[in-house]
């Protein structure tokens, strides 16, 4: 097996569990407007909405289609309109309030401390990610897990998402990392997994939920305890 020296982690759904964090999100927002009593719409109607919505928005957002701020504006409004509510029951400032409390929440994938504990005595351990810079330091601090990391690198940062080769290049020199010596780990095959490929870079894809789909990672884990096994 190689030698590696650097690990690069995405975060969202990989160590921070951002549906934990947004559900809960979702449905304390719910409960503070009485959603659920003024459009008699249950908490699982919105929450479900959200993830659906939110996935499509990211979609176009990584393939350069939308803006940070379209996603944030107008995710909300979209969702509303998918459950036939009148955006009179809109709360003003829902949309900056969810932006406001998910990502403090501290939620992490399961085994992650154990895991992280265990890679940063042997590996420089760092953070590839397409999320908002400035929400991925809150994300990371209030988990408790920042220190672990030693260079955060976002798409803001770089003005490329993953699974563009230009970000993972920036991430590489950024780093001080040589190619063969770093390794991709994330949820994403079409932005962890086909942007560490692009780039040259091995990769180990994550799939709690073992989907079967082609892919061109070195490695494939249903827990990130079996990273133990492979680094």
């Amino acid at each position: 097996m190689k030698k590696y020296q650097h690990i690069f982690f995405d975060l969202d759904h990989t160590l921070w569990d951002f549906d934990r964090c947004s559900e809960e999100t979702v449905h304390e927002l719910v409960e503070k407007y009485q959603l659920h009593l003024i459009t008699k719409k249950a908490h699982i109607d919105f929450i479900q909405s959200f993830k659906k919505i939110n996935n499509k928005l990211w979609y176009l957002y990584h393939l350069g289609k939308i803006t940070k701020k379209e996603i944030r504006d107008e995710r909300f409004k979209i969702i509303f309109d998918e459950l036939n509510i009148d955006h009179i029951h809109l709360p003003k400032n829902i949309g900056k309030e969810y932006l406001e409390i998910c990502p403090c929440k501290p939620y992490l994938i399961e085994d992650t401390i154990e895991v992280l504990d265990y890679l940063a005595e042997k590996y420089h351990l760092h953070i590839l990610t397409n999320g908002f810079e400035d929400v991925q330091e809150i994300k990371l601090t209030n988990s408790g897990i920042r220190d672990y990391f030693k260079c955060i690198i976002t798409s803001e940062s770089t003005g490329k998402t993953k699974p563009h080769k230009e970000i993972f290049d920036f991430a590489l020199s950024h780093s001080n990392a040589e190619l063969e010596q770093s390794i991709m780990i994330g949820d994403n095959l079409k932005t962890d997994i086909l942007g560490a490929y692009q780039a040259g870079m091995d990769s180990i894809y994550y799939n709690p939920a073992g989907k079967k789909q082609d892919h061109t990672a070195l490695y494939e884990i249903k827990k990130l305890l079996e990273l133990k096994e492979i680094l």
